[in-house]
């Protein structure tokens, strides 16, 4: 495996050990904008403040480049620093929508297959069937509650390889069009990193479907 294989998979290993105290705070964070919201408009304002949030920190590392003394090396670290940093808000993201849902993932390979899945997008769900043998929607909740760990290691080594090729290469393309110059690096960045997470609540939703009338939305144990 190359070198930026594993930096790239590295960014997944420090997004699921996100604490369950930072994923409370997003949630926490959405809510406190109108304390009465439904779990449901809840699940709204989770999607706009993740897509906000990766829009920013995108549209700052596309600019770091046209910054006096910076340059396009200063850029590339940027930019790839804001690449970890996406991976990181959409676990925080899919985290606090879980536990809307009253589903808590404490396990690190659960949390890694869930991440991985969301960011890979529909084929992530599909290998996630293929291997679990199990079909049907809502395969956030099986991976969470039903597959053994067993499987969920296999999960992870599969969609590891797919991440590393599927998202790896979108995540390469959004690096260098940060570092375009007179202003476009950060518009490609804001641009491109709302596109990846439009992708990732797609996801997500299938993950977990509609709210039940068993979903907590109580506080992260």
């Amino acid at each position: 495996m190359s070198g930026a294989s594993e930096r790239l998979l590295a960014t997944i290993d420090t997004a699921v050990a996100v604490s369950t105290t930072e994923v409370q705070k997003f949630v926490d964070a959405a809510r406190r904008r109108r304390p009465d919201m439904s779990d449901a408009e809840l699940l709204t304002a989770l999607e706009r403040s993740y897509t906000g949030l990766v829009a920013t920190t995108g549209a700052a590392a596309g600019g770091a480049a046209a910054l006096p003394g910076v340059g396009l090396a200063g850029g590339a670290v940027a930019a790839t620093a804001d690449a970890g940093a996406f991976t990181t808000a959409t676990a925080v993201y899919l985290l606090a929508v879980a536990s809307v849902h009253g589903i808590s993932v404490d396990e690190i390979e659960r949390r890694k297959a869930l991440v991985l899945a969301v960011l890979i997008g529909p084929g992530g769900a599909t290998v996630i069937e293929r291997i679990a043998g199990r079909t049907g929607a809502h395969w956030g909740r099986k991976v969470t509650q039903a597959v053994p760990m067993t499987a969920v290691r296999q999960i992870n080594k599969v969609l590891g390889r797919n991440f590393v090729t599927k998202y790896g290469t979108k995540q390469g393309i959004l690096v260098i069009g940060k570092m375009a110059p007179l202003g476009l690096g950060a518009a490609i960045g804001a641009g491109g990193n709302a596109v990846l997470a439009r992708i990732a609540i797609r996801s997500t939703r299938s993950a977990f479907g509609p709210l039940t009338t068993t979903s907590a939305g109580a506080e992260l144990g």
